[in-house]
């Protein structure tokens, strides 16, 4: 599967228009051109290494170039399989460097690329390539593609999409065979300091909020690998009084000591049970609080790719659920890696593609034949399912009477800024976080840093919170005189007050109309 971009002619944009790629020639033209790797921009800044990196540190070594932006599902999906190839050729001269081609606005600033390469355990060197040097050069169409540099600095081969770890290991292994027949390998390694971040919260990166009966509020602790089980003792303290999982990544039932997840996010409460999309484990798991044990109900560790799926839920497989809504028989999934809204029926142990073809866009219409691209937040309502559409920059939603898929906001793959007012010309960037309460809907605008309201009986959006001057500030940062918000996931309405997930601030915050404040956990 492959993130797709607009192309054109120009790679000069502002802030919401289309990424453009020059597309004039192919990479056997440009191993005729170049021959060899090219050199990388002086312009570019580098995470992971204390200084720049050069062609000249790379000689003797073979070099597996990837292309990537933060925000695409595809690739996060292929970093396991990097994980993989440098855990096997560890003891052999091969690098991975990511190249960091940003598709959003905010994607192009370095404190939040930090925060992704910090958030996805990335520790090979990064390039943070803002200006599409090496993006066009390599004659990239798509996230994620793979450039292989040999020992001599010769472009070796060039694949694209995820599930080619096979493939690519196959090719290192002939390019370090081939170096070391001729010698050329290098004896040397190159210094690799991966950072993170100094802070002292009790959450890592939470992802999702959800709230039970008697003041429980659950938190999505995703880097930590857990599920918080709070009491409000306050509209601004949250008491810990259990948590499922956490003491090490892993994809394990049992109590909630023996229980293992993996970078989980929305959760659902249904009486007495908490149901979990455990993320990257592409699975969706049953909590049940009284007796505190958790069970798998979908999903057996290994992603799927079966767009039109329909059968038993316990032998599906599943593509990175994102977030989850019930409404007590039924419950529904954001199943961000299929593109996809699914619907598990509890009680017949069946699930099926629910609404949207599978193709990555936004386009309304029939429930099979509408379009979404990486769903991450849902809100239902009565009849009304509410789809934080983040790739898109889009709120939708499914109307299940008549069976058609709607747009409130948003107007495309490349169509993103910020604007405020009427709700047709209305732009988010990258939200993964939606809510309502009456005709209000609450919309954590992720890239934005910023929590929007829609009013959808006046048909407008205004902003709620948003960092106004001074820009985005971290805990560990620049200093500002009050702390904004930085990537909020999630937005939940309670009480009369917003709980946010302010995911890369690593903080619950909550907002009283006034004032935000951190919520206290512990």
């Amino acid at each position: 599967m492959l993130c797709i971009f607009q192309a054109g002619s120009s790679l000069e944009r502002s802030r919401g228009d289309p990424i453009i790629v020059i597309l004039s020639q192919s990479l056997e033209e440009v191993i005729e051109l170049y021959g060899r790797a090219i050199e990388f921009p002086e312009s570019g800044k580098w995470i992971n290494v204390d200084r720049p990196l050069t062609l000249e540190d790379l000689k003797g070594f073979v070099v597996l170039f990837d292309f990537w932006t933060y925000c695409c599902i595809n690739c996060i999906h292929v970093i396991p399989d990097l994980n993989w190839l440098e855990e096997k050729y560890k003891d052999s001269p091969f690098l991975v460097i990511g190249v960091h081609s940003a598709k959003f606005e905010n994607e192009r600033e370095e404190k939040s690329i930090r925060a992704a390469v910090e958030r996805y355990g990335i520790e090979h060197p990064v390039l943070i390539d803002n200006e599409y040097y090496l993006w066009d050069r390599y004659v990239v169409r798509a996230w994620p593609p793979y450039v292989l540099i040999g020992p001599d600095g010769r472009i070796l081969s060039k694949t694209s999409g995820e599930g080619k770890r096979d493939y690519l290991s196959n090719e290192i292994s002939k390019a370090l065979e081939n170096g070391n027949w001729r010698g050329i390998l290098s004896n040397e390694r190159i210094p690799v300091t991966p950072k993170s971040s100094k802070r002292d919260s009790t959450l890592s990166f939470p992802g999702k909020i959800a709230f039970g009966d008697s003041r429980k509020m659950f938190i999505s602790d995703s880097n930590n690998d857990r599920i918080l089980v709070t009491e409000l003792a306050s509209p601004f303290e949250a008491k810990v009084i259990d948590q499922i999982g956490g003491q090490r990544r892993g994809f394990e039932d049992g109590t909630f000591e023996e229980a293992r997840l993996n970078r989980p996010q929305g959760m659902v409460y249904s009486e007495g049970v908490l149901y979990i999309a455990d993320t990257e484990n592409h699975a969706i798991r049953k909590a049940d609080l009284r007796e505190r044990k958790l069970r798998t109900i979908s999903g057996d560790g290994l992603q799927g790719f079966s767009w039109q799926h329909s059968g038993e839920a316990s032998k599906a497989r599943l593509n990175s659920p994102w977030d989850l809504q019930t409404d007590g028989r039924y419950l529904y999934i954001a199943m961000a890696g299929m593109h996809q809204i699914w619907r598990l029926d509890l009680e017949a142990n069946s699930i099926f593609s629910y609404a949207g073809s599978g193709a990555e866009n936004m386009s309304d219409g029939s429930l099979k034949e509408a379009n979404f691209a990486q769903p991450s937040g849902l809100f239902l309502d009565g009849k009304s399912l509410y789809v934080a559409d983040s790739e898109v920059s889009g709120i939708r939603y499914v109307d299940m009477e008549s069976g058609l898929v709607r747009t409130v906001a948003g107007h495309g793959l490349f169509s993103f800024g910020y604007v405020d007012g009427i709700l047709s010309r209305s732009l988010f960037q990258h939200p993964l976080g939606i809510h309502g309460y009456g005709r209000f809907l609450y919309v954590a605008d992720t890239y934005n840093h910023a929590i929007r309201k829609i009013d959808l009986g006046i048909q407008r959006v205004e902003t709620v919170i948003k960092n106004l001057g001074e820009g985005t500030c971290t805990l560990d940062g620049e200093k500002c005189s009050t702390l904004g918000l930085f990537e909020p996931n999630d937005v939940k309405y309670y009480n009369g007050l917003l709980y946010i997930a302010d995911t890369n601030n690593h903080l619950i915050r909550v907002f009283d109309g006034t004032e935000l404040v951190e919520l206290v956990v512990g």
